[in-house]
Order: structure tokens, then sequence, then C-alpha cells
């Protein structure tokens, strides 16, 4: 008698799978969350200098700018600078934020490629 073999898919499989559904959703909810903690989240990244301030939000889009008047009277070539060091400043300061959030998410829940 041949014995018939299933889809290897037996009762441990099958509490794995569950669990990684379980996991998933987790992260869906969290994810949301995040993303509206990042909608009215604050980055603010200066200067060098600390003549010009960028702020940024959570999702790196633009909030605002300030220039003091000692920026603006160096001119507009030094001004540029003073303004893209900031803008850099302010990005660099997401990035992380960004990715601490994700990191902070996703720990304890084993999944692959995170």
């Amino acid at each position: 008698m041949s014995q018939q073999k299933g889809f290897g898919f037996g009762l441990g499989k099958m509490k794995e799978l569950a669990e990684a559904f379980k996991k998933a959703q987790q992260v869906q909810e969290g994810a949301k969350r995040l993303q509206e903690e990042l909608e009215v989240m604050e980055i603010e990244g200066q200067s060098d200098d600390g003549l010009v301030k960028v702020v940024l939000n959570g999702n790196q889009e633009p909030q605002r700018v300030e220039i003091s008047p000692e920026a603006v009277a160096q001119g507009a070539e030094a001004l540029s600078a003073i303004v893209t060091s900031a803008m850099k400043n302010a990005y660099n300061k997401s990035t992380a934020t960004m990715r601490e959030r994700m990191e902070e998410l996703t720990s304890g829940l084993d999944l692959p490629g995170m």
C-alpha cells in the first residue's frame, strides 16, 4: 500500500503561518502609527554656524526655514551654502530618526531581511 503524502503542511506549519500573519498585522498597525507620528514630527537641522535653521517633518517635507540677518548679510553665494548645509543637517537627522523608528517597529519580530 502506498502512503499518501500531504503537502507537508502539518499543524506545526499552520501554527508558524498563523504566527507570521500575526506579526505582519502588528507591523502593519505599527507602521500606520509611525506614519501618523512622522507627519506631525518636527526635525530641525542647522548650518554649522547656526545662522540658518531648516525644519522638516518626519516624512522629510520642508516645514520652514529660519534665516538670521547675519546670514543674509554675507551675500547670496554664502547664504546659499549656509542654507544647503542646514538642509543636509536636517535631512541626515530625519533619515536617522526614520531608521531608528523602523528598527523599533521591527525589533523582536524576527523578520527575514529586516
